[in-house]
């Protein structure tokens, strides 16, 4: 999942296994990034949040957006000095954020990447400085796997991983029911999933922030890790 706010779910059922994993294909994004219409979006075309308090102050260079979506986080990087992949399973949210980006006056220096993750599907690409991941919940079973996967494509001596997620803690204001309990994490769970042999741990907090949530201000929780891959 991609968004900070929002789930590929209108009413948040999960009746089954099946329907859990059509939840991540490139079909079921298509079809809800067409659902937004040309002219509009799903996400709110701002930076992460996380993103920019981790980051900011690296040297740019290559990085890798995993869960692109529409592109703010691309493009961000991009008008920092970043060169961005710009990773998604959907073609639709890709063409946005090509788009956004060449609207952005950065077109050159963002890349499309059509590959789904989810199936670990084609060649995931390495020697990255930045490999960037916000709001990506997977299944538990395939945590672990997953984040070993994606951290794989940093760069060894220097490259960060930066994991940002919604926290469990959020159950509790209704704001991610359709997420459910098994999607969410803490930062201490992609801590204790990442290889310590591997990893330098830069930081690990689970900050709060308000969302506007039908016009109240809600109490949110992010699970925020910022790794650095050690030199093999």
């Amino acid at each position: 999942m991609h968004d900070d706010e929002q789930s590929p779910t209108a009413d948040g059922s999960t009746d089954s296994a099946d329907e859990l994993a059509h939840l991540y294909t490139q079909e079921a994004w298509d079809a809800r990034y067409d659902e937004s219409g040309q002219s509009g979006g799903i996400w709110s075309g701002e930076p992460n949040q996380r993103l920019v308090e981790q980051v900011a102050d690296l040297e740019p260079g290559d990085a890798l957006e995993i869960g692109a979506g529409e592109g703010a986080d691309a493009v961000w990087l991009a008008q920092r000095g970043w060169r961005v992949t710009a990773l998604d399973v959907s073609v639709i949210a890709l063409g946005r954020a090509v788009q956004h980006a060449a609207e952005a006056g950065v077109g050159d220096r963002v890349s499309p990447l059509h590959l789904d993750l989810m199936t670990f599907g084609g060649s995931l690409p390495g020697g990255y400085d930045l490999v960037s991941a916000s709001y990506m919940h997977v299944p538990r079973p395939k945590f672990a796997e997953f984040w070993n996967r994606v951290g794989a494509s940093a760069q060894p001596g220097g490259g960060r991983l930066l994991v940002v997620g919604h926290h469990p803690d959020d159950i509790a204001t209704g704001v991610r029911r359709p997420h459910g309990p098994d999607l969410l994490f803490t930062h201490d769970d992609v801590v204790s999933a990442l290889d310590p042999d591997a990893w330098t741990i830069r930081h690990a907090d689970s900050p709060t922030r308000e969302i506007d949530r039908d016009g109240e201000r809600v109490t949110v929780r992010d699970a925020v890790v910022l790794a650095e891959r050690k030199r093999i």
